[in-house]
């Protein structure tokens, strides 16, 4: 499983379907983006308790919205030094 990671920390996988890909997610933030678009993000049963959420890579509006749930997943591992530098 392809795995992408900022200082040794994980921020996005891409199981093996390729249809989706998981990213970090707080649980709370989690719970209503699933609740608000069920049909873009989810969670497999074995991840529920996990700091992850999925989300359907054929339900993103457009590449827009693709970085900017991945910057904020890289923004969620990053260390404090990279954070301090990060202008995107």
């Amino acid at each position: 499983m392809p795995t992408f990671r900022v200082a040794g920390k994980m921020f996005v996988t891409v199981p093996d379907d390729e249809t989706s890909f998981a990213v970090r997610c707080p649980v709370h933030e989690r719970k209503e983006l699933i609740a608000a678009e069920p049909e873009k993000f989810w969670v497999p049963p074995h991840e529920a308790g996990s700091a992850w959420v999925r989300v359907r890579l054929a339900e993103l509006d457009d590449m827009d919205e693709l970085r900017d749930i991945l910057v904020d997943s890289w923004k969620q591992a990053a260390p404090p030094r990279l954070l301090e530098t990060f202008s995107g």
